[in-house]
């Protein structure tokens, strides 16, 4: 009887731990990649309850999640030549566990083999621009990280590491402290030339503008002048015509007119006036 117990215990023992052998648990967010003497020969990557050969299989566990990895600052030429210190991140995920595994093998793995293909595409693309527009042209930093993204990725595709990539940013492109000062100095040299430049520029322009609108102005004084002249000896001419025309159809009346208005002038300010008695004023003074 007891021997009996003791197989009937040593055997459900054996069932448990082969049970529990062959039993492994996939999380969100995670890959399970099934091990069969060392070589990937199946991948769970649904959350739930898996099995697999007890001691002949094994898991391993890889994040289904993505990953962010920051590169460590690296000293660059630029195409003048400048050295520039760049900082940059990408962000990564496994697709394909099981060439993940084989070729790469881990996680650090795989980041070594980013970071080599990172560094090569942004020394390269960076030694074709220069400083000037890698710091100050923002769309030129928006292609650069796109052309960037894009070789890094075709990179790792064809080195068939499993691996995706889905952003490459750069973060930080600066001077190394030795050279900061000299270049400022010169790049602050290079606007202030421009800015005088453009001052130049506007300044001619201005005296052009105001020497254009002076010589409208002359001439068109000019004109308004001999208009106004024209219009002025019209009137004279219009008007003598009128005395003509007024004088041949009444001498006499005009004659008396013209006197009377002269009267008007001369006596304005009660002068004292001596005139001869045989004067024209002083006979029609005197009703003569």
């Amino acid at each position: 009887m007891n021997k009996k117990l003791v197989i009937w215990i040593g055997s459900i023992l054996v069932a448990l731990i082969l049970v529990g052998g062959s039993c492994f648990i996939v999380k969100e967010g995670e890959y399970k990649v099934v091990l069969k003497f060392g070589e990937a020969v199946r991948v769970k990557s649904s959350p739930g309850l898996a099995f697999k050969i007890p001691f002949i299989e094994s898991v391993s566990a890889l994040p289904k999640y993505q990953m962010t990895y920051e590169s460590n600052p690296t000293s660059i030429l630029t195409k003048d030549k400048k050295p520039i210190i760049v900082d940059n991140y990408t962000v990564w995920r496994i697709t394909d566990p099981q060439n993940f595994l084989k070729t790469v093998q881990t996680v650090a793995g795989g980041v070594q083999r980013i970071d080599e293909a990172v560094y090569n595409s942004v020394r390269r693309k960076l030694s074709e621009i220069n400083y000037d527009n890698i710091i100050s042209e923002n769309t030129a930093r928006g292609n650069i990280n796109d052309d960037i993204t894009k070789d890094v990725a075709d990179a790792i595709i064809r080195d068939n590491y499993g691996i995706e990539i889905v952003d490459v940013r750069i973060k930080r492109t600066d001077l190394p402290e030795s050279n900061k000062e000299s270049v400022y100095n010169r790049m602050i040299s290079d606007r202030q030339a421009i800015a005088a430049r453009y001052l130049s520029e506007g300044d001619e322009e201005s005296r052009k503008i105001t020497s254009k609108a002076d010589r409208t102005a002359t001439e068109l004084l000019a004109q308004a002048e001999a208009d106004a002249k024209k219009i002025m000896a019209q009137g004279e001419q219009e008007a003598a015509q009128i005395y003509n025309q007024a004088y041949g159809k009444d001498p006499e009346f005009y004659s008396f007119y013209r006197t009377l208005q002269s009267y008007v002038t001369t006596l304005n300010n009660e002068p004292v006036i001596l005139l001869p008695i045989d004067s024209p004023y002083t006979r029609i003074l005197l009703g003569k």
